[in-house]
């Protein structure tokens, strides 16, 4: 058991090192996520935001350091005590050929089942809201292979909504999304902590949409945390150039007020007219 300070979080780490094939990735790292609210993971490619995710939902096994799902340490529940707390979509999901989307997000709800409890009405609710909050009733008999690349990342949300879990993880949501239906998935995901008070942990490339978005960001760098906290203490002109090697301009974005950046590739002579 924890105390009670860290038993009010939805996940928190304890000197937690995480490595492949005998390399570490994530550092001895202390990270509390708070409880109903929408943490984003920000850093560039190879600083570990994937491998953080994976840790927390115990795809891959700490090489020291702890877990702890709320009050319990993560590494002693059991797969079907956490599916049923914790629902996570990682990068690049694969499915069997030919599975349908209606198949595919059926598969959220095994955490719910047993040799006493098949499918029930409430498992078909779950899938049948699942599908229509992700606009995949047209698509749910549809094989996943026929799908565009869009449209199989909606059907893979639903089914992580259908599993219909406190906490959500989720690997870059918006990969092979469109800007409009980026806003409709990102939208989605606010209305469900808004409403439902879910706790939803992400990995976002976009660090305007991560400020519009998240309540708390975590800015990592080389497998340890640069900056945590609210948007607009971790989003600095020094932190983009610090851990992401770029120059910038932080300013306040007009419609949602929160830190806009603006990255500065080269210096453009504005001396002259562009024609």
């Amino acid at each position: 058991m924890i105390n009670d300070t860290f038993a009010s979080y939805a996940l928190t780490t304890r000197k937690l090192t995480l490595a492949y094939e005998g390399k570490v990735v994530i550092d001895s790292l202390d990270l509390a996520i708070p409880t109903g609210k929408i943490t984003v993971l920000v850093g560039p490619n190879g600083c570990g935001k994937s491998t953080l995710l994976k840790g927390l939902g115990r795809l891959l096994k700490p090489k020291h350091g702890v877990v702890y799902l709320g009050c319990d340490s993560i590494a002693k529940l059991s797969t079907k005590a956490i599916a049923k707390r914790l629902g996570l979509l990682p990068q690049g999901p694969t499915a069997p050929e030919g599975l349908t989307v209606r198949d595919l997000v059926a598969q959220g709800r095994y955490p719910h089942q047993g040799w006493l409890q098949q499918w029930s009405k409430e498992d078909e609710k779950q899938v049948n809201w699942a599908l229509s909050i992700t606009q995949m009733q047209e698509f749910a008999h549809c094989a996943l292979d026929n799908l565009s690349g869009g449209q199989r990342q909606r059907a893979w949300i639903a089914m992580t909504l259908a599993q219909d879990t406190d906490i959500l993880l989720l690997d870059e949501p918006t990969t092979y999304l469109d800007l409009a239906h980026q806003m409709e998935v990102l939208d989605l995901l606010y209305d469900l902590n808004q409403e439902q008070s879910r706790t939803i942990v992400m990995v976002l490339h976009d660090l305007n949409q991560a400020c519009r978005y998240g309540d708390y960001l975590v800015a990592l760098k080389d497998g340890i945390v640069y900056k945590q906290g609210y948007p607009n203490q971790v989003m600095t002109e020094t932190m983009v150039q610090d851990v992401f090697g770029l120059e910038s301009q932080i300013v306040s974005d007009p419609v949602a007020g929160t830190p806009l950046c603006i990255p500065i590739g080269r210096k453009i002579s504005i001396k002259a007219p562009i024609r």
